[in-house]
């Protein structure tokens, strides 16, 4: 778009008015439209910095973010709306009531506009569709559907569901972690307090000595020589690179595959995020098989909900591999995500036209794997803690008493 000032004239006043449109002649169409008086001169111009500033004015106060919707007020408005739908209601006094009873604004701007549109002759899929960065493809895909089989109650119903059983996962590998997570930024606290206020009282006593200091002792003495002289730049340090790689992850697909791929070697955080994406990823395929969506575009919805770069890219070989001719069996050996037991139960669920079931056993597998680590999180990382809990003991241990011991020694000689 460009920016055209036009300086007109009303009676015996001069006016100046800028316009964003394509070309002079929409500017000037625009500027007929509104009848402000008799144009003097257009000329092209930069964008004004006042019209800037509303711009990033509007777009601050505009509810609807690009980004996801809020999953659990997404998931209790999902639930209500399916509720009154398969009571037989209209859907669209089923929306005005949902989006009247909901109190997150970005679902009330999302669903009243969808609302607008679907009084003026769309469906709930047309109208939808335009917010799918917000409330993603598969709220899309079931809503279709339902509106394709005459039970998008049922299918809204669905999507609410499948939407709680991520969402729960999630919530549940949070809560194993707050534990952990608590117990290492205490230690680095006490860490960080001991070095700085504790270590100085002893460093004078030490010096004057003049004793030849043990390798424990002039690591504590450097590491609060490092903190009283670099503290602040290690700080800044840390949080710039925290946000430069925070921001290469999420501008660089070939960094993201990288990290990605690299976390799924680390120690138990590898376990859980190979089980929860995989099993998020065969829970909504055989859901949405059993819905009737077909295979190649269930495959790709379900991918879509991985959020491991290297996972998703793996399992893009399956939709390829049936898109190429090639069976699903196939399909789930070439991504090499899936051991040989479940490749076999793919192959058995597909010759034998018992593809649900056999999902439906390999989904209750990860769930499985994914609930015992979730549930184990604290007692396998409790051996890490303990061992650095003992080694931040002893160093500070040994730091400190074992020049002193070397002075007792001496005195008693």
């Amino acid at each position: 778009m460009k920016y055209f000032e036009i300086r007109y004239k009303r009676g015996k006043e001069w006016g100046v008015k800028v316009y964003e449109a394509p070309s002079r002649q929409g500017a000037l169409k625009l500027f007929q439209r509104e009848a402000l008086g008799v144009m003097h001169t257009i000329t092209e111009r930069t964008q004004p910095l006042s019209m800037r500033f509303s711009k990033l004015k509007a777009a601050f106060n505009d509810p609807i973010k690009k980004k996801r919707v809020p999953e659990e007020e997404y998931i209790v408005f999902l639930e209500q709306l399916s509720t009154m739908v398969e009571a037989g209601l209209p859907i669209n006094t089923c929306l005005e009531q949902s989006v009247e009873d909901t109190k997150e604004p970005m679902i009330r701007a999302i669903f009243g506009q969808i609302l607008s549109d679907i009084e003026s002759g769309q469906s709930l899929t047309q109208a939808a569709s335009h917010y799918k960065q917000q409330i993603g493809t598969l709220s899309l895909s079931l809503f279709e559907l339902g509106e394709q089989t005459g039970s998008l109650g049922q299918s809204i119903g669905q999507l609410a569901q499948i939407l709680q059983q991520i969402y729960d996962n999630r919530q549940k590998l949070k809560k194993a972690t707050r534990y952990p997570l608590f117990i290492i930024v205490a230690m680095m606290i006490a860490f960080s307090i001991v070095i700085t206020f504790v270590v100085p009282q002893f460093e004078a006593f030490f010096r004057e000595s003049g004793l030849e200091l043990p390798f424990p002792t002039k690591l504590l003495l450097w590491l609060e020589a490092s903190l009283r002289a670099y503290g602040l730049g290690i700080i800044v340090g840390g949080f710039g690179i925290a946000l430069w790689l925070a921001y290469m992850y999420k501008k660089n697909s070939q960094w993201q595959y990288h990290v990605d791929r690299l976390m799924l070697r680390v120690y138990i955080i590898g376990k859980v995020t190979y089980y929860a994406m995989i099993g998020r990823f065969i829970y909504l395929f055989e859901v949405l098989s059993e819905a009737g969506i077909p295979m190649i575009e269930a495959l790709r919805i379900s991918q879509g909900v991985v959020d491991n770069l290297y996972i998703k890219r793996a399992i893009d070989k399956i939709p390829t591999a049936i898109e190429d001719g090639r069976s699903l069996t196939q399909g789930f050996k070439e991504s090499e995500q899936f051991e040989s037991m479940v490749v076999q139960m793919i192959k058995a669920g597909e010759s034998s036209g018992s593809l649900g079931t056999m999902l439906q056993k390999i989904n209750r597998v990860y769930k499985n794997r994914y609930n015992y680590i979730v549930d184990n999180v604290a007692t396998m990382i409790e051996p890490i803690l303990i061992a650095a809990i003992a080694g931040f003991v002893l160093v500070l241990a040994l730091g400190i008493f074992l020049p002193m011991w070397s002075m007792v020694d001496i005195a008693g000689q």
